[in-house]
């Protein structure tokens, strides 16, 4: 923050960012038909668009 208190540099992420990591451990001993299934359990977003 700047002295009157302004953000000066902001990284704007999707909020499901941080949850992409997890997938491939969450997925670890599935088959593929489990994937539609597990990817809304972590409501994971392509393209950003959640924002």
């Amino acid at each position: 923050m700047t002295p009157d208190r302004t953000l000066r540099r902001v990284k704007v992420v999707d909020p499901s960012f941080f949850n992409w990591p997890a997938l491939p451990v969450a997925l670890a001993d599935t088959i593929v038909p489990d994937f539609p299934l597990t990817n809304k359990s972590f409501n994971l977003s392509y393209a950003g668009n959640d924002l």
